[in-house]
């Protein structure tokens, strides 16, 4: 089938190029002719594990291609999804649905016979609704059905995530366009990948719904990792004991600085504002979120009470600075609250992080940006683990404790244990222990 897929960035980009490893022929259309030439060129906007060779792969079997031009892309197209951008709007926190509207009144000019429109972003409740409103006043002579197919990608991990799905969400009530999304969907199908077939507007709540759950399940570690702290337990043991329940699971169960990236923090947020709209309080979620942004600024605090006294003019080392490890993606990002925090008070900040420093220099002022992990721990008075990034996990802590000014880790992820650390003459700091 031929694909169209409406926005070239991370959602766009990744399931263009899955499905064109189906062997459907996908054009990704983007506007910034600057993306689209790199993408020609084999340089891939984002970092992804393992998409430059998958997009590779597909381009050089003449399955994905690239243009700014979407009237041709969208000519004879058996479906055309929608993955452009729905960041917070400014002043409210709703979705600005600007760019998918857009796209919907482009791709109706541009259509030139009967269609499927997916719905691919991340939508409010409704937005479905409205699109085939826009599609139907500009073409009403042709058929034209919308459908609401959210995705679940995580980032570091979206190939698989797109190819091993938990489930597929499919939200229409047009069984033409529910054929047409199993015949896109057929190799995943095959392998049983659960398609799970809702009204339209059920399918766009699922995302949210997911978002916010998984946001509340990590603030609720991290508020229980606190306690921990305070009655003289330790929260992964606490993880591991209520994560052993099958009703429960042990994911996201971690404790942590919080929550960031480009889904949980403006998802929980666009879903408190659609429950404002419609008069349907969602207490949960918006202590959720109010507890997690206190959490990012408070693990600036735990560093500084941990190198005690009066930190002015002295320097910490920062390992980690992308919201999670295996992606370069800032938004949200802990490290951010943590050296605003940490700059207010006086601290000069070294930083080491595998792939996001690139993405991270204009967001974070005057910090040194360093080469690797051990010259990030060079003359300094504490270092701090705010990413889990695998090349962080097994450091040379001798070399580590030698090269400090002051020997004190601060491990905002609990990746060390504290004995091992401890050995080497290091003060360790974790997360939810009384140590």
């Amino acid at each position: 089938m031929k694909i169209t897929m409406i926005g070239a960035g991370y959602v766009g980009l990744v399931s263009g190029a899955c499905f064109s490893d189906f062997g459907h022929s996908v054009v990704c259309v983007d506007k910034d002719p600057g993306k689209i030439e790199a993408l020609e060129a084999g340089r891939m906007p984002i970092f992804e594990p393992g998409l430059d060779a998958l997009v590779a792969k597909n381009v050089a079997a003449g399955r994905l291609s690239f243009t700014t031009e979407l009237a041709d892309a969208v000519r004879d197209a058996g479906a055309i999804f929608i993955a452009v951008g729905t960041p917070s709007r400014r002043g409210d926190g709703h979705a600005d649905l600007t760019y998918v509207y857009e796209a919907a009144r482009e791709i109706a000019g541009a259509l030139t016979g009967d269609t499927v429109i997916v719905t691919k972003s991340t939508v409010p409740v409704g937005t479905g609704d409205r699109v085939e409103e826009i599609i139907r006043e500009l073409r009403p002579e042709l058929r034209v059905e919308v459908v609401s197919n959210p995705e679940f990608l995580r980032e570091g991990a979206a190939i698989g995530d797109f190819k091993r799905p938990d489930r597929i969400v499919v939200g229409s009530e047009s069984e033409w366009a529910r054929d047409v999304m199993r015949e896109i969907y057929r190799p995943l199908y095959l392998n049983q990948a659960p398609m799970v077939f809702t009204s339209r507007r059920s399918s766009e709540l699922i995302k949210y719904a997911a978002n916010a759950f998984l946001a509340t399940k990590i603030t609720f570690i991290n508020e229980i990792a606190d306690l921990c702290e305070a009655v003289g337990a330790e929260v992964q043991d606490v993880s591991r004991g209520i994560g052993l329940d099958n009703r429960i699971g042990a994911k996201f169960l971690h404790a942590g600085p919080g929550y960031g990236g480009s889904c949980f923090p403006k998802d929980t947020v666009a879903l408190l504002k659609t429950a404002e709209d419609y008069a349907t309080p969602l207490r949960i979620v918006e202590a959720t979120v109010q507890v997690n942004d206190s959490r990012k600024r408070a693990m600036g605090r735990r560093i500084l009470q941990a190198m005690g006294g009066d930190v002015r003019g002295r320097t910490v080392g920062l390992l980690g600075l992308t919201f999670k490890p295996n992606t370069d993606d800032m938004r949200d990002a802990p490290s951010l609250a943590i050296i605003r925090s940490l700059q207010d008070a006086g601290v000069s900040i070294k930083a080491y992080d595998p792939e996001g420093m690139e993405v991270a220099r204009p967001l974070i002022g005057d910090v040194e940006l360093v080469g690797d992990a051990y010259e990030a721990a060079r003359d300094v008075d504490a270092l701090a683990i705010v990413t889990e990034w695998d090349a962080f996990r097994a450091l040379d802590l001798t070399r580590i404790a030698a090269s400090m000014r002051t020997p004190l880790l601060v491990d905002l992820r609990n990746i060390y244990s504290p004995s091992e650390v401890e050995r080497v003459g290091l003060c360790y700091v974790p997360v939810g222990s009384p140590s």
